[in-house]
């Protein structure tokens, strides 16, 4: 299946950490993660190792629980010399390396005394799909995978991460509306699929009814 348009939010509650050193205060993390599994209540999903290959990584904001009525933190933009944010695509996903202005901006301070404290732990970011298969839509439990990743909206550290490696929270209301919903769009397009090819196995049977 190709060619999605949906914005997806997917988060992490693992792998955001802050430092301070030469450069200031700084935060990193890993808020993609290939081939693990998450249990997304519908279905199990997947991001297949290499997702991210080709994707569009030319301006991506760094925020706060996704509030885009805030000013971004950071904002990595490529062969950009004064980007805020780095981001890495290596064998296991992605990782960013953030560079916080705690000194002029409260918000930073705010944010890296909680990652800080261990008050914030997850991550998470928004994207676009290019590419996707199901497995076992007949089931009730099937499984997405992710096959590649056509742009990356932008990352944000969360209080409340939507999964924590392998299973959703339900107090994301959001996430589990949408992941219902690119089931049934799954399911839907197999059907359809399926009508298709039996419409074409009966006109080929008129055919060859007309040649015999």
């Amino acid at each position: 299946m190709e060619g999605n348009t949906e914005l997806v939010k997917r988060s992490y509650s693992f792998a955001v950490r802050a430092e301070e050193g030469a450069e200031g205060h700084i935060i990193t993390g890993r808020p993609i993660v290939y081939e693990s599994r998450a249990d997304l209540y519908w279905y199990d999903e997947i991001i297949e190792r290499g997702a991210l290959d080709g994707a569009d990584l030319t301006d991506v904001r760094f925020l706060v629980n996704h509030d885009i009525n805030r000013i971004p933190l950071a904002r990595a933009r490529r062969d950009a010399a004064n980007s805020t944010m780095q981001l890495l695509t290596d064998h296991d996903g992605m990782t960013i390396r953030v560079s916080l202005d705690t000194e002029n901006n409260a918000d930073a301070r705010s944010l890296y005394s909680a990652v800080k404290r261990g008050d914030i732990t997850g991550m998470s970011f928004m994207f676009k799909i290019s590419d996707e298969e199901w497995e076992d839509l007949d089931t009730d439990h099937p499984t997405r995978r992710i096959k590649a990743i056509s742009s990356v909206i932008e990352v944000s550290a969360v209080t409340f991460p939507a999964y924590k490696s392998t299973e959703i929270n339900a107090r994301d209301e959001g996430t589990a509306d949408s992941t219902r919903s690119a089931l049934e769009r799954a399911r839907r397009s197999r059907r359809a699929a399926e009508n298709g090819d039996l419409e074409l196995l009966k006109e080929k049977a008129k055919i060859l009814g007309g040649i015999l």
